[in-house]
C-alpha cells in the first residue's frame, strides 16, 4: 500500500490486501496486512472473505511495542494464526528490545516469518566498501561472533523491490 504519512493516510488503514511482493517466503501470496493490534474475530473474517494466504502484521510500521505488556499482546495476538496454521508475517524495526521479541518464542513457530526492518536512508550513497555487520550487545555476549556483509552484495537486484509494487493493494477497512 503506498503509504502517505504526511496526511495521515498510513494511520487510518487498519486492513488491506494485495499480493506480497517483498521477497520474503510468502512473496507472491495473497496476503491480509494487518496495522496494528486488532481483534482476531475481525482479522479472520477479512482473511478467509479475501481468500488469503498469509497475514502480514505491523503494517504501515505499527509494530513498535516498548514495554513488555505490549510485546505480549502482540505475540497472543499472532499466535493465535500461527495456531490455526497460517503463515505469518511481522514487520520488527531492529531498534526495539529485540531480547523482549526472542522471549515471546515466535520464532521457535515453523509459519512464522520475523522481518527486521533496518532502515539505512541514502543507501545509495554509501560506496562500494560499505559493511552490514551483525553485531552482538556485548563482547561475546549472545552470539559466537559476527558477520560482516558487503552492503553492495546485500541488494542484490533479485531482493529488490520497487516502491510502485506498493501500490496495487486494496484498502479493506
Amino acid at each position: 500500500m503506498k503509504r502517505d504519512y504526511e496526511t495521515g493516510e498510513a494511520d487510518s488503514v487498519t486492513f488491506f490486501t494485495g499480493v506480497e511482493v517483498e521477497k520474503t517466503p510468502a512473496y507472491g501470496m495473497k496476503t491480509l496486512f494487518v496495522t496494528g493490534l486488532q481483534d482476531y474475530n475481525e482479522i479472520m473474517k477479512y482473511y478467509k472473505e479475501e481468500g488469503c494466504e498469509h497475514i502480514f502484521f505491523g503494517a504501515n510500521h505499527s509494530y513498535a511495542p516498548t514495554i513488555p505488556d505490549e510485546f505480549d499482546s502482540w505475540d497472543l495476538m499472532i499466535k493465535a494464526f500461527l495456531d490455526d496454521g497460517i503463515m505469518c508475517s511481522l514487520d520488527i524495526p531492529s531498534t526495539i528490545n529485540l531480547e523482549w521479541f526472542l522471549d515471546g518464542g515466535l520464532t521457535e513457530r515453523y509459519n512464522f516469518i520475523p522481518q527486521l526492518r533496518v532502515v539505512i536512508p541514502y543507501v545509495g550513497q554509501w560506496n562500494y566498501n560499505a559493511m552490514i555487520k551483525i553485531d552482538d550487545k556485548g563482547f561475546n555476549a549472545s552470539n559466537p561472533g559476527v558477520w560482516c556483509h558487503s552492503m553492495h552484495d546485500l541488494m542484490d537486484r533479485e531482493k529488490f523491490t520497487d516502491w510502485n509494487k506498493y501500490g496495487l493493494d486494496k484498502v479493506l477497512k
